[in-house]
């Protein structure tokens, strides 16, 4: 099990917007493909104008057979270029758990 912690910094006042418009069609696209949303945030204090969202894979391997059904749906393309304008800087980090962690043996929802 691993979670992968994707990280959008938005230009300025555009993280609602970018939310918005994923709410309104990213996700009906994304969330059948990927399967394991753990939640999706925006950040309040410290560095802002950003969007940061959590999803659960078995592996990298099937991280990266989801990942590339999702490059090649042209549903997905059109979002993405529509949002695209939005983002300023993406970070994408692997968070393997912890022996003792609620999600060491599989998702912990």
């Amino acid at each position: 099990m691993i979670v992968e912690e994707r990280t959008y910094t938005c230009h300025c006042g555009k993280a609602l917007p970018y939310v918005r418009a994923y709410e309104a069609e990213g996700l009906a696209i994304q969330r059948p493909i990927l399967g394991n949303l753990v939640g999706y945030f925006t950040t309040e204090i410290g560095t802002l104008n950003q969007v940061v969202h959590l999803w659960a894979y078995e592996s990298l391997a099937d991280r990266a057979a989801r990942r590339a059904t999702l490059l090649q749906n042209p549903d997905w393309q059109a979002y993405a270029a529509k949002v695209q304008p939005f983002v300023l800087t993406q970070e994408n980090r692997i968070l393997v758990p912890a022996p003792f962690s609620p999600w060491a043996d599989g998702p912990a929802y």
